[in-house]
């Protein structure tokens, strides 16, 4: 294969393939999450509509009981209730309570069924409604009653109350119109994209149509009782939601199952993937075209690929051996290029070599005039203390003199030594200590932190916190080490906390950290060495985290403690001085 046709291949490849697995990786999550939002949305309102009818029911009840403390009170509609007498006061009772109660639909029923009296179609009066009153005697939830009126009939939710007069149970029925206003505002439609509600009764039927039209909802069924079933028909969610289902408009009533259907179309989402399929196939021409050309100008500069093997090479030098000659052609280029790869890493291998051995010599320097100056500064302080105790041991009364004639020396010597260890101190940085607030670092760092998969980190901070006299960079260097020890210690889900508090030590107040894991944890053997330099529990661990940690809580004037236990994790525990506590413990040595 020639050149040419390689470069054109593998520019067409590294153009498409991407985007071509970015466009169905998109349209998949599209697809799933508007789907995940669509049917979040129609259980959203197939339980606000649950609600709302318990809610209805619970208002039809509270007017019902009302009504029911009226007909006790009335003495005229009560004597001739009891008395079993046609009055007007009766007949005209429902048609007067009915509209004061604000509801649609009211009968008064005695204990065998029969109507004394109708608000919504007076003549009901004296007919045996026997399917009604079982019905709503024995249901507490709303029933879906088909009621006559003198013009047809019509849909209402109604419930029973029984209420005892004469010690004799009567039934009074009530309920509110369900119409297509009604089913508006169970939807709370705010648009076209927005869930719609159907009536449903037996066999399907749209219980509001003017015609007895079968409505094809798609495959999904609803759960008996008054939990709701969700399903997908085809381009559409829906959930439904029961409802006992009873016409009374028929001569023998039948208790049936009707039911409240959310349907919410999916053609946005079909419009919007096409509308993507059309920018993605847009895109991947576009793509194509420029992956042609690129090749193309590519192909035709055969020289471009020694150019840069040769701007590679002059990029060389002991402080540079980063430059990549990495190649995967098969050809002499390729070949020249490996080659060079090799002998960039053989120098690599070799300056590591000799900078490691650099700082060793340089180490070992310095600790040798270490050694040497603090050598020279101990001689005369050790040749004054051998004097003064010949001295003690054998003329002790001249001892005083004695010592203050070699008190110059040692004075000297001591001051020597005192200037050579401010000297060796400059040679790492000083840190600047301010009031530093523990809780935000800690945060910081748990905002920081990277977290695998599986495991959590957690705080619990105090607040209020005593301020503390530290670096804030020092502080966030314990911190962070802490941190990022106990979640690497943890072996698949687990969690690390972080917490702070304020307590009393005999010094003062002190503000207390703490960093705890649920990881593998330390045995004894070793957790008596963690502070240890260069000692590591970890495989490829350096051993100097800790160590540091330790280093650095001494300098602010603090503590550190560990516990842990082999499986079950282990904890820290820093203590710092607060800059209350200092200030009060400076106050009583003064």
């Amino acid at each position: 294969m020639t050149f040419r046709a390689r470069v054109l291949i593998a520019s067409i490849v590294v153009a498409l393939a991407p985007l071509a697995v970015l466009t169905v990786g998109i349209r998949k999550e599209v697809d799933r999450t508007l789907t995940a939002q669509y049917r979040a949305r129609v259980q959203e309102l197939v339980a606000v509509i649950h609600e709302d009818m318990a809610r209805q029911n619970r208002t039809v009840d509270a007017r019902l009981s009302a009504l029911a403390s009226g007909v006790a009170a009335d003495p005229r509609v009560r004597a001739a209730v009891l008395l079993g007498q046609e009055s007007p006061a009766v007949l005209d009772w429902a048609g007067r309570a009915m509209p004061l109660a604000g509801l649609d639909y009211l009968m008064l029923l005695d204990p065998s069924g029969r109507i004394l009296s109708s608000g919504h179609f007076r003549n009901e009066y004296d007919r045996r409604a026997t399917a009604v009153d079982s019905v709503l005697r024995a249901t507490a939830g709303p029933v879906l009653v088909r009621a006559r009126t003198a013009e047809g009939s019509f849909l209402t939710l109604a419930r029973g109350h029984v209420f005892e007069m004469g010690g004799r149970r009567f039934l009074l029925a009530g309920g509110i119109a369900v119409d297509r206003g009604f089913l508006d505002r169970l939807a709370r439609q705010q648009g076209a994209g927005d869930p719609s509600v159907t009536l449903l009764g037996p066999g399907g039927v749209d219980a509001l149509a003017d015609s007895a039209a079968v409505i094809d909802m798609g495959t999904a069924t609803g759960n008996a009782g008054s939990r709701p079933g969700l399903g997908a028909g085809p381009g559409a969610m829906r959930a439904e939601l029961a409802l006992p289902f009873l016409d009374d408009a028929t001569p023998a009533p039948v208790l049936e199952t009707a039911r409240v259907v959310v349907t919410h179309s999916l053609a946005p989402l079909a419009a919007l993937e096409r509308r993507m399929d059309l920018w993605f196939g847009g895109g991947l021409v576009v793509a194509l075209l420029l992956a042609l050309l690129i090749a193309h100008a590519v192909s035709t500069r055969v020289s471009r690929p020694l150019a840069e093997l040769a701007g590679k090479t002059r990029r060389l030098n002991l402080d540079r051996l980063d430059v990549d000659f990495r190649s995967g052609r098969l050809d002499e280029i390729g070949t020249l290029s490996r080659l060079m790869g090799a002998m960039v890493e053989r120098l690599k291998a070799s300056v590591a070599d000799l900078r490691q051995a650099e700082r060793r010599a340089t180490v070992g320097d310095l600790a040798r005039q270490v050694n040497h100056d603090i050598r020279n500064g101990l001689v005369p302080i050790r040749n004054v203390v051998r004097h003064l105790a010949e001295v003690a041991g054998e003329s002790p009364d001249e001892l005083a003199p004695v010592f203050a004639e070699r008190q110059g020396t040692l004075d000297g010597g001591i001051a020597y030594l005192e200037s050579l260890a401010s000297t060796y101190a400059r040679l790492s940085p000083r840190a600047e200590r301010r009031p530093t607030d523990v809780n935000d670092v800690a945060r910081g760092v748990v905002r920081d932190a990277v977290v695998p998969t599986g495991a959590r980190l957690r705080t619990g901070l105090a607040e209020p916190l005593p301020r503390v006299a530290a670096d804030p960079v020092v502080l966030r260097r314990i911190i962070e080490n802490l941190v990022v020890n106990g979640l690497e210690s943890l072996e698949g889900p687990g969690e690390v906390a972080v917490g702070t508090s304020a307590e009393g030590g005999p010094q003062g107040a002190l503000v207390v950290l703490t960093v705890e894991d649920t990881g593998r944890g330390v045995d004894p053997a070793q957790l008596e060495r963690i502070f240890e330099d260069f000692f590591s529990t970890k495989p490829d661990g350096t051993g100097l985290g800790l160590s540091i940690v330790r280093r650095l809580v001494a300098d602010l004037g603090g503590r550190i403690d560990v516990r842990s236990e082999p499986g079950r994790g282990t904890r820290f525990r820093v203590e710092l001085p607060s800059l209350e506590g200092s200030a009060a413990a400076h106050e009583e040595a003064q």
